[in-house]
């Protein structure tokens, strides 16, 4: 059943459930005129042009949910009129979208490491091909920098082959090997892909000390939900939808690892995890993997979020 105010705030029954249970609906709603019809001209469309990375999240052929990088020169991401985004990029050869097909929601996100700046920006793709996406937005808005590790992306060269050659390098599965255990254990940062049936995708970012993603075994993993803007735009899709997906980067190496599975918010009691305080954990259950193909970008010295929380080894 929906929420009777949830078309009058903007957001939806999900995220409404949420941020009531979290005890924080007020001040959700002083940020519900984020979500209006955006506006990409001015100091958005700048600041998307001067990316080099972003992620998306959709549906590949089989309807499975994915988050991919997306990556290129500064200029790349185009703002074409007040809603109208052009990606002159897609998703490599043998990521689980670069086949990509059109009209399905899309969520991506766009990170400006360095200066720890993030912009959420969600609607339709109406176009794919090998030349890029066009992305009819639906939403467009800032996210708060906590959380982002500073690190400065340069680009690398890649290896010598036919551009949709596929990749012999990307390994498929349904469960973590190793060394995808290994690459995830390291991580501080990942990407998180999300989808509503009414509201479409979202793509979100999570940060936090190396660590902070713990692996229970070949199929399951949780993170702490740390405190944020209390939007609650990706756990208020899993509310609705449990359907989710990761992408995790070794920066220093170029090696991705891709997770398409379902999740679940869990409550504990506050101060129980190493949550920074909100009784709240997501529990992630693998049902595929692609590691690879290597992102063309690679950042050496890391100054971590003054704001991420400290780990406690014995949870």
């Amino acid at each position: 059943m929906v929420d009777s105010d949830a078309g009058a705030t903007g957001f939806h029954a999900g995220e409404l459930a949420v941020q009531r249970r979290a005890g924080v609906r007020g001040a959700a709603e002083r940020l519900a005129g984020m979500l209006d019809a955006p506006d990409l001209a001015g100091g958005l469309a700048r600041f998307l042009a001067e990316r080099t990375f972003a992620g998306v999240t959709a549906r590949d052929g089989a309807g499975r949910l994915w988050i991919s990088p997306l990556t290129g020169s500064p200029g790349f991401l185009e703002v074409r009129g007040n809603t109208d985004l052009r990606v002159h990029a897609a998703p490599a050869a043998g990521d689980p979208l670069h086949d990509v097909v059109p009209a399905q929601p899309v969520g991506m996100l766009a990170i400006e490491f360095a200066r720890r700046r993030r912009v959420r920006i969600n609607g339709t793709l109406v176009d794919a091909g090998s030349g890029g996406l066009t992305v009819h937005v639906d939403q467009a808005y800032g996210n708060c920098p906590q959380y982002i590790q500073q690190r400065l992306l340069e680009p690398v060269t890649p290896a010598a082959g036919p551009a949709d050659a596929p990749d012999s390098e990307v390994r498929w599965g349904h469960l973590l090997d190793p060394a995808d255990v290994a690459l995830i254990r390291r991580a501080d940062t990942f990407l998180f892909g999300t989808s509503h049936p009414d509201r479409g995708a979202d793509a979100s970012h999570r940060g936090g000390l190396p660590g902070f993603v713990r692996v229970c075994d070949d199929r399951t993993l949780w993170w702490p939900d740390y405190p944020g803007n209390n939007m609650f735009n990706s756990l208020g899709n899993l509310a609705v939808d449990p359907a989710a997906a990761l992408l995790f980067v070794d920066f220093t190496t170029g090696d991705t690892v891709h997770l398409s599975g379902t999740a679940r918010l869990d409550w504990t009691a506050s101060g129980v995890g190493d949550d920074g305080g909100t009784g709240r954990r997501v529990v992630f259950t693998v049902h595929a993997v692609a590691a690879g193909p290597p992102l063309p970008l690679r950042a050496g010295h890391v100054v971590a979020s003054p704001f991420n929380p400290p780990l406690h080894d014995h949870i």
